[in-house]
C-alpha cells in the first residue's frame, strides 16, 4: 500500500506541475480541500478510485496515468539501519558513566560520594522506560515503574537517612500494589 501511495504521489506532483496548477487550484477544480491534496502528494493517504478519475479529468489524463509507475519517485533501500537496544544501550552507559565521573572527582577533591550513584539509578530508570514505551513492549512499563518507585525510596532515604529512620519503607508495599492495580485499571477488549 506503501509504494502505490509513493507512485499516486509522484505521479500527481508531476502531472498537477506540467499542467501549471498548485495544489488549491487542483483542489478547486475537483471540489476538494488544499490540504487533501497536500496529504496525496505527500503520500500520507491514497484517494479513493472515483476522486482519482477526478482528477485524471481535472489533468487531462488518464486514471492510469495516476496510479502507475511512471519513473517517479523509486523505492531506495534505507543505507543504514537503527538500532533501538544500542540506542537505550547508550543512553544507559552514559548515564552511569555520568555518576562515575561524578563519583571519582567528589573522590579526588575529599571523600567518595555513594549518592551519585544512587541518584543515577532512577534517573536510569525513567530513560528505560521512556525509551521502552517508545520502542519496544509497553507491557514491560509497569515493572519498570515499580523498580523506579524503589529506587525513589531507597534515594529518599539515602538523603535523610539521619531523620528518616528505616520505617519509609513500610510505604513501600502500599506504593508498589498502586503502581500494579493502576496497570489493571482499564481492561483489554477481547
Amino acid at each position: 500500500m506503501e509504494e502505490r501511495k509513493l507512485i499516486f504521489a509522484s505521479n500527481l506532483i508531476r502531472l498537477r506541475t506540467e499542467a501549471h496548477l498548485t495544489q488549491a487550484e487542483l483542489a478547486e477544480r475537483i471540489n476538494y480541500s488544499d490540504k487533501s491534496v497536500s496529504k496525496w502528494e505527500r503520500a500520507d493517504a491514497m484517494p479513493a478510485p472515483a476522486v482519482i478519475e477526478s482528477i485524471a479529468a481535472a489533468l487531462g489524463v488518464s486514471p492510469e496515468d495516476l496510479t502507475e509507475p511512471h519513473g517517479g519517485w523509486q523505492k531506495c533501500e534505507a543505507r543504514f539501519h537503527v538500532s533501538t537496544a544500542n540506542i537505550t544501550a547508550v543512553v544507559q552507559l552514559g548515564i552511569w558513566t555520568l555518576a562515575l565521573l561524578l563519583f571519582v572527582i567528589f573522590w579526588m577533591i575529599e571523600k567518595p560520594v555513594w549518592l551519585f550513584f544512587i541518584a543515577a539509578l532512577p534517573v536510569s530508570l525513567t530513560a528505560m522506560l521512556i525509551l521502552n514505551a517508545l520502542w519496544f513492549d509497553r507491557r514491560a512499563n509497569q515493572y519498570i515503574v515499580a523498580a523506579l518507585v524503589l529506587s525513589l525510596f531507597l534515594l529518599i532515604y539515602y538523603i535523610f537517612r539521619a531523620y528518616t529512620p528505616w520505617k519509609i519503607f513500610l510505604l513501600l508495599a502500599p506504593a508498589e500494589a498502586i503502581v500494579f492495580l493502576s496497570h489493571h485499571i482499564l481492561k483489554r477488549k477481547k
